[in-house]
C-alpha cells in the first residue's frame, strides 16, 4: 500500500524481529528511514527525501 504526506509517496513495512517500522521512498526505495512508530519513520524520510 502506498501512502501520501507532504507530497512524499511512501510505503510502509513492520520489521517484527526488531520492532521498528520501515519507510520506503515509491519512487526511489534506495531512500528509506527507520522508526519505533509510523509518524517517526515518515519525518525521518522526510529529512532525506
Amino acid at each position: 500500500m502506498t501512502f501520501t504526506n507532504n507530497n512524499v509517496e511512501y510505503r510502509v513495512t513492520l520489521d517484527t524481529q526488531l520492532n521498528i517500522f520501515i519507510v520506503f521512498n515509491k519512487e526511489d526505495e534506495s531512500k528509506f528511514a527507520t522508526g519505533t512508530t509510523i509518524e517517526n519513520a515518515v519525518l525521518e524520510l522526510e529529512k532525506i527525501a
